[in-house]
This record gives C-alpha cells, sequence and structure tokens, in this order.
C-alpha cells in the first residue's frame, strides 16, 4: 500500500470535534473528579461511565459517519474523559489520549498499531515538543493500519511487512518513507525528522 498524500485520520478527528455542537459540561461534583488521577485509572473510569451508560456504549460502537448530531452531542456531554482529552492542546496528547479520543470519536484507532515502547516513544517526542517527529510516527501508525501482516512492494522493487518493521532512523529511510507520495514532501520531511531524532537518541545513549 502505498499512500497518496499525508493527511491523518487523528487530523479529521480534530476538523469533526471543531464542527460539532459546544456542549457545556456540568462542575466536578464527586471526589474522583476533583482529584488528580493516573492515566490508567482515568482509563477505568471511563469504561465503568460505559458500562453504567447503554445509550453512550451504544454511541461509542458506530463509526463516526454513521453517529447522528444528537449522537455527537450526548457523547460530548456525558464522556467526561473525552471532555478532558479536548480541551487539551492537540500537540500535548499522549498515546494513550488518542487512543482513547480515536476510539470513542468512531474514527479509525491508528494508535492501536503501535507497541508499547512505540507508544512511550510517541510520548517521550510529544514531551520534547517534537512535532514533526511526532507526526511521522502518526505516519507509521497509519501506513500499518489494515495490513494485516501483508508485504508492501515499494517504488524500488523491495518489499516488507511495515506492521513487523520496528521504527529504527535506517527503517524509516529505507523502507517506510518510501511508502509515501505527496507533491510537497511533508511526509518525508516528518518522518526524516523521526529518523533524526532517534539518530541523536542512539548517540547520547
Amino acid at each position: 500500500m502505498i499512500i497518496q498524500g499525508n493527511s491523518l485520520p487523528i487530523n479529521a478527528y480534530s476538523a469533526a470535534r471543531a464542527a460539532a455542537p459546544q456542549v457545556e459540561t456540568a462542575a466536578p461534583t464527586t471526589l474522583a473528579e476533583k482529584i488528580s488521577i493516573s492515566s490508567a485509572a482515568r482509563t477505568l473510569l471511563a469504561s465503568e461511565s460505559t458500562a453504567n451508560d447503554p445509550r453512550l456504549a451504544a454511541i461509542k460502537t458506530k463509526p463516526a459517519l454513521e453517529r447522528s448530531a444528537a449522537d455527537t452531542e450526548y457523547l460530548l456531554a456525558n464522556d467526561k474523559r473525552l471532555a478532558e482529552i479536548n480541551a487539551k492542546d492537540p500537540q500535548t496528547l499522549t498515546a494513550d489520549e488518542i487512543d482513547y479520543q480515536q476510539k470513542a470519536g468512531g474514527f479509525v484507532n491508528t494508535m492501536a498499531n503501535l507497541s508499547a515502547a512505540e507508544r512511550a516513544l510517541y510520548d517521550e517526542l510529544v514531551a520534547a515538543g517534537n512535532h514533526a517527529a511526532v507526526e511521522g510516527m502518526n505516519l507509521i501508525a497509519l501506513a500499518r493500519h489494515g495490513m494485516d501482516g501483508q508485504q508492501v512492494t515499494l517504488p524500488d522493487g523491495s518489499s516488507f511487512d511495515p506492521t513487523r518493521t520496528e521504527i529504527t532512523a535506517e527503517n524509516i529511510r529505507q523502507l517506510f518513507t518510501q511508502m509515501f507520495v505527496d507533491g510537497d514532501g511533508a511526509a518525508a520531511r516528518r518522518l526524516d525528522a523521526l529518523a533524526g531524532y532517534l539518530e541523536r537518541r542512539g548517540t547520547n545513549a
């Protein structure tokens, strides 16, 4: 699969979020909402909230394009964790937060295509403010989506399995970069930023 252009599903979600009805959320009323809790605890609370709300659970089973305006309004009003994530600067979101946002929003779940170690790298890049390299990670996650172990034949005639290929500077430059074809070279620049970060990281280790 050679990908034309460089738009990402997460960007599609951001656009849909901006167009969605603005819903005021109630002020925190429980102790769990008032204290600072870990990401794992937030995920657990969100899961319990969905389990206790059949309508919310039903909405989350639908792809974004099959949801009505009323569905979106109800989701934004009743999914507290999603509301917290949406309120943040998109460039500061961790892999876990994007994963939740994609799932709750009914969009392509690209974060599911990254391993635990790769998600940790993603969060490291976010913390470092290296937005270009973060976009490079997003491109690789997108490139892996739906591949299910299939081999990709590149323009130079070589082939590889992106789902089983480690994200290293060498693999990015020789393999992943060839999967993207765009007119302005934006994808190549983002992947080069990621490769460069990994090279510097290896030197400083």
